[in-house]
């Protein structure tokens, strides 16, 4: 019954095997990444321009039969021709993949001239060597079987190994395990193909097609080799669908590049406005007390031991200037810390202590780590908002509430000053803040009220979500 059901079925079969292998091709060609850095855009088109010759080659198991009733024999004929040429040339399409894939390697170009040298010698022994007129069915079958065993068994089995390599030495490293799996699930897949697509041709004289076989494998499994290589290829569309998704990764990974280059560059001009507008003014300041002090007459000591008391305390200002620059520069850049430990160690910074009182309120147990990278972006926010209290708000305290909701940190900054008045635009480092959060997937809100303080609120997703 099973038997019967397929064979009054194996049109519907045949077109559904066709069309597996163009949703193969098509999803990899509208996928398709010419600005991508990764080398495996470069060698997918190969294995589209086999999804596609291979379904119309699979397609031709319908069309060439309904032809010959409107078409000559000699059309017909031609048809067949071109019928086994496609069956060539999609193999070829994906053994270079595979080589493709294997680039940069010291067996890269004999791959390579080994690709175009089987595709010649299958040619020339379908061509050349074997007699059509003699046998035209055993030609056919003959050149179809030579087809699979030369070309298609060996590249796909090279496809599928090359695959599983570059996958590991190239997309895992890049931390995305989903876009990982889905890869060694197409390079199971195109190893299966391997044998069910490369070792089962129409039944030919010789071994091992006189033993393996279509029509031995249809008895064997009751089900025909276009079934299960349907299934197969279903899986690799779907494996490779789910796997391009590593383009989106990576421009999502770009974007991100330019946005903490975008505030780089912001944070460098504003030090290097604090350093233009703070410590190069106070040393000019300390230069001309000086000179002003050279020019005294020798008979007042006492002024001029005030212009050198002054320019001491100046050029001081200064190197404290200079000292809060270069600790902004290196912050965070020692050693990797946990959250918890970071916004504790706030309490005792030597940047802070002496000048406010800093109190720390944690409500989250630490359990699971905020990635470092997450952690650095987020304290350059919170130090970003301890340097303007220090400068601007003249507080005396400031409160920092840090608590986990569904998933996401809610971070509070409150301080007892006179508010940030009209900086809470116009500055520097809260468009810095701002960019962060933004970078981070969330948001940050600033309240001030003059003479009754700040608050800072971030509200952020523990994990990256993107």
């Amino acid at each position: 019954m099973i038997r019967t059901f397929f064979e009054l079925h194996r049109e519907l079969i045949v077109f559904a095997h066709g069309l597996v292998f163009f949703i193969l091709g098509l999803s990899i060609a509208l996928q398709s990444r010419s600005y991508s850095r990764l080398e495996l855009a470069r060698s997918l088109r190969w294995l589209a321009a086999f999804g596609f010759t291979h379904a119309f080659y699979i397609w031709g198991y319908l069309f060439i039969p309904i032809q010959q009733a409107y078409l000559p024999e000699v059309v017909i004929n031609g048809l067949h021709v071109l019928h086994l040429i496609l069956l060539a040339v999609s193999y070829t399409f994906l053994f270079y993949f595979g080589v493709a894939l294997i680039k940069p390697s010291r067996f890269y170009r004999w791959l390579q001239a080994l690709t175009l040298c089987l595709l010649i010698t299958w040619l020339l022994i379908t061509f050349v060597v074997l007699d059509p007129q003699a046998d035209w069915t055993a030609w056919q079958a003959t050149s179809n079987a030579l087809a699979r065993y030369m070309i298609g068994f060996t590249g796909a089995l090279l496809a599928g190994y090359a695959l599983r390599k570059h996958t590991m030495e190239r997309i895992a490293p890049l931390k995305v395990p989903h876009i990982t799996r889905m890869l060694k699930i197409s390079g199971i897949m195109l190893g299966i193909y391997a044998f069910l697509g490369g070792l089962i041709p129409p039944r030919v004289s010789f071994f091992p097609g006189s033993l393996l076989n279509e029509s031995s494998f249809e008895e064997m499994f009751v089900a025909p080799p276009a079934v299960i290589l349907s299934i197969v290829g279903l899986i690799l569309v779907l494996a490779i669908i789910r796997a391009l998704e590593i383009f989106n990764v990576e421009t999502e990974r770009r974007i991100e590049a330019m946005e903490q280059q975008q505030i780089l560059a912001a944070e460098r001009n504003r030090i290097a406005r604090n350093l233009h507008d703070g410590a190069i003014q106070k040393v000019y300041t300390a230069g001309l007390l000086l000179e002003s002090a050279r020019k005294l007459p020798p008979g007042d000591p006492e002024l001029l031991s005030s212009r050198l008391q002054k320019a001491e305390t100046v050029l001081n200002d200064a190197i404290g200037d200079l000292r809060r620059n270069l600790e902004e520069l290196y912050e965070h850049r020692e050693e990797e810390t946990s959250l918890i430990d970071a916004l504790q160690s706030l309490t005792d910074d030597p940047r802070y202590h002496s000048l406010i009182e800093i109190n720390t309120e944690i409500h989250f147990n630490g359990k699971e780590e905020m990635a470092p990278v997450r952690v650095d972006h987020l304290m350059a926010i919170v130090h970003e908002a301890l340097s303007n209290v220090v400068r601007h708000a003249r507080a005396t305290r400031v409160s920092i509430q840090a608590r986990e909701e569904a998933g996401r940190l809610i971070l509070r900054i409150i301080d007892n000053g006179i508010g940030m008045q009209n900086q809470r635009k116009t500055g520097y480092g809260l468009r810095n803040m701002r960019d962060r959060a933004r970078l981070l997937g969330g948001s940050i809100e600033i309240s001030s009220v003059n003479g009754k303080g700040s608050i800072v609120e971030l509200n952020i997703p523990w994990k990256d979500e993107r």
